[in-house]
C-alpha cells in the first residue's frame, strides 16, 4: 500500500522553479558519500518528489521550514490522495525530509535554526566549560548535571536573570523532593545531590555566599558496599564464549566486541572509541585515550581478543576512511560505532547464548571476579579496571571466595 500507482514523471527537476528542484545534485551527493543503498537514495528522491509536488500546487514553496514538513507529515500524509508514484511510509518520508534539511540549510537555501540564549543558557554554558577544564569531568557526567542545574534554574527564573543569591535552601529542598519522585529508588537520587553541590561549589569559587546551599540536600540512605556485583558465572561465561564465531551479519563486530568487555573489562564507550591507531600488534598491546578518568592507560591485549579484532578487520570490516576499530555496517557509513551500539551489541549476545541479561557493564564485573577467582589481588584489579580510588574496588572482596573462605567463622554450635 506504500505505492499506490505509477506515473513516469517523477524526477524532481520538474520543479525548477521551486527551492528544493535545484538542490537535487546536492541531496544525491550526501546520500551517496555516506554510502546509502542504491534503493534507499531512490526511494528518499521519490518522498522529497512527493513533498515538493505538494509544497508546490499549495503555493507553500515560499515557507520552506520544519513546521512545514511538519504540518506535510502530520496532516497531509495520513490522507494524502496525490496523483502519481506515492509513498506514504512516514519513516522514509521523515527520514528523507530530515536530510533535505540539512542539505537545505548547507546550500544556504535555508537559514539554520536561530536559538535564542536565555540567562539560564549562558549560565549553563559557562558552569560547563568550568566542570570541562577546571575538573576534568568526563562528558556523561557534564550532561547529568547541566540537566539538573538546568532544571532547577529553570524552574526557579524561567526566562529571567540568574541570581543566586535568591535560591534559598527551602527553594533547593523542594527542588530536590520533586526530582527524587522520578526514581525508582530513593537512594538513586543520589546523582541529583551530587549536581546541586557541585553546582553550588562552583558558585562559591566565583565569590557567591551560598555555601548554605550546598548542605541543604543530603545523600538518601545508601550502605556503602551492601549489594554484591552482579557477574556472570562460570558455566555462564562458557555459555556465552561458545555462542560466539557464529556466521552472519555483523558477526565478526559482534564477536570482538565481546571479548573487549569480557578480557580486558572495557566500558561501551571505551569500546566505541578505541581507534587502529591505539592497538601496536607487535607488542600485544591496547592503549585506551579519553578514559572516564580522562588518562591514558596501557593494556596488554590478550590473544583471545587479538584474534577476535583480527578477523572483524580481515573478514567483516567495510572499507572505509575512518580510523574507527568497530565502525557501522550500516547508512550513514564512515561513521564509527557508538556506546549504544556496542551496549545492544552484547545484549544481543546475551540473546544468543540464552542468558536473562541485558547489561553490558556485566562483563565488567564478570571479568573482575575471573581475576580474583584466579588469585589477582585487589590492587591488581583495580589496576586492570583502571580505577583512580582503591575505594573503588573493595567491593569485589565480597566475590574473592578463596580469601574468605580463610577468615570465616565456624557456624554457632558447629566443630571448629
Amino acid at each position: 500500500m506504500d505505492i499506490v500507482r505509477r506515473s513516469h514523471r517523477t524526477d524532481i527537476d520538474r520543479f525548477p522553479d521551486g527551492p528544493i528542484g535545484p538542490c537535487v545534485g546536492a541531496f544525491k551527493q550526501y546520500l551517496n558519500q555516506r554510502r546509502y543503498a542504491a534503493k534507499t537514495v531512490e526511494t528518499y528522491l521519490r518522498c522529497i518528489t512527493h513533498f515538493a509536488r505538494w509544497a508546490y500546487f499549495g503555493h507553500r514553496r515560499q515557507r520552506l521550514d520544519p513546521v512545514l514538513i511538519a504540518e506535510f507529515l502530520d496532516e497531509h500524509l495520513p490522507q494524502c490522495g496525490c496523483p502519481g508514484t506515492i509513498r506514504r511510509d512516514r519513516g522514509d518520508h521523515s527520514a528523507a525530509l530530515g536530510h533535505l534539511l540539512v542539505v537545505l540549510r548547507a546550500q544556504g537555501i535555508i537559514a539554520a535554526p536561530a536559538g535564542r540564549a536565555t540567562p539560564v543558557d549562558e549560565e549553563l554554558r559557562r558552569y560547563g566549560a568550568y566542570m570541562e577544564h577546571v575538573r576534568g569531568l568526563a562528558p556523561k557526567t557534564r550532561s547529568m548535571a547541566l540537566r539538573i542545574v538546568g532544571r532547577l534554574l529553570t524552574a526557579r527564573f524561567g526566562e529571567g536573570a540568574v541570581d543566586v543569591a535568591a535560591i534559598k535552601p527551602e527553594h533547593v529542598r523542594r527542588f530536590f523532593a520533586g526530582q527524587a519522585k522520578l526514581y525508582s529508588k530513593p537512594a538513586n537520587a543520589g546523582p541529583v545531590v551530587a549536581s546541586l553541590r557541585s553546582y553550588f561549589r562552583y558558585r562559591t569559587s566565583l565569590g557567591d555566599l551560598v555555601h548554605g546551599l550546598i548542605g541543604a540536600v543530603s545523600y538518601p540512605a545508601n550502605w556503602s558496599l551492601s549489594s554484591l556485583p552482579k557477574s556472570l558465572t562460570a558455566e555462564e561465561v562458557e555459555r556465552l564464549i561458545g555462542s560466539l564465531g557464529q556466521r552472519g551479519r555483523s558477526m565478526r563486530r559482534a564477536d570482538a566486541i565481546v571479548r573487549c568487555a569480557l578480557d580486558l573489562g572495557l566500558r561501551s564507550g571505551e569500546i566505541a572509541r578505541l581507534s587502529l591507531d591505539d592497538i601496536d600488534w607487535q607488542a600485544g598491546t591496547l592503549v585506551l585515550r579519553h578514559t572516564k578518568g580522562r588518562r591514558e592507560d596501557m593494556l596488554p591485549l590478550p590473544a583471545t581478543t587479538g584474534e577476535a579484532i583480527a578477523a572483524y578487520l580481515e573478514q567483516e570490516r567495510p572499507k572505509t576512511s575512518n580510523r574507527a576499530v568497530f565502525v557501522r555496517h550500516i547508512a550513514p557509513r564512515d561513521q564509527p560505532a557508538g556506546p549504544d551500539l556496542v551496549r545492544k551489541t552484547i545484549r544481543q549476545a546475551f540473546a544468543r547464548a540464552g542468558l536473562p541479561y541485558t547489561r553490558s557493564h556485566l562483563l565488567r564485573h564478570t571479568m573482575a571476579n575471573r581475576l580474583l577467582a584466579g588469585g589477582s589481588s585487589l590492587k591488581e584489579v583495580a589496576d586492570v579496571l583502571r580505577h583512580r580510588s582503591l575505594n573503588t574496588t573493595p567491593i569485589y572482596a565480597k566475590l574473592d571466595s578463596r580469601k574468605l573462605v580463610e577468615v570465616a567463622l565456624p557456624w554457632p554450635g558447629s566443630p571448629a
